[in-house]
């Protein structure tokens, strides 16, 4: 079941984080804010009740052509099932329908299964300042050492 994200999904989404990354800790990047204020352009996959894919996106409100992915979790052991593409073509709609063109988001260099991914489904690595394994990145785009490879996709 897809549906809309909700607040009451941010302590579910932010619990299973940094196992389905691994150990990575990543839960400090998605506040509950985006499960309050995004709730038309995020959404909670379940089945039986358990937590399987969470999709969260805005209409970017400075660029009006522009609607930016935040963050995609895919449950690990259902992924390479087309979950997130569909995820994404859904955002897609609603983007276009809104009068958005572009979809732009960003994945740190480490990452470099959502890398295949974002490259998979026709986004284009923005040109950076530098280079990590021969990936264009943006040297401290979030900060110092937060080097970030972003991404555009005409749609």
């Amino acid at each position: 079941m897809i549906r809309n994200a909700e607040p009451a999904d941010h302590p579910p989404v932010i619990g299973v984080m940094d196992a389905w990354w691994g150990g990575r800790h990543l839960a400090p990047l998605l506040p509950r804010l985006f499960f309050e204020h995004f709730r038309d352009t995020s959404f909670v996959v379940e089945e039986d009740g358990e937590l399987v894919a969470f999709f969260v996106g805005f209409l970017s409100q400075s660029r009006p052509e522009e609607a930016y992915i935040h963050f995609i979790g895919v449950h690990p052991d259902r992924r390479g099932a087309g979950m997130a593409r569909g995820l994404y073509e859904r955002f897609f709609a609603i983007a276009r329908a809104n009068g958005r063109s572009v979809v732009r988001c960003v994945t740190a260099p480490v990452n470099t299964g959502s890398v295949a991914f974002h490259r998979k489904m026709g986004f284009e690595i923005e040109p950076g300042n530098g280079e990590i394994d021969g990936v264009s990145v943006n040297r401290d785009h979030d900060g110092p050492g937060g080097d970030r490879v972003l991404f555009r996709r005409f749609i």
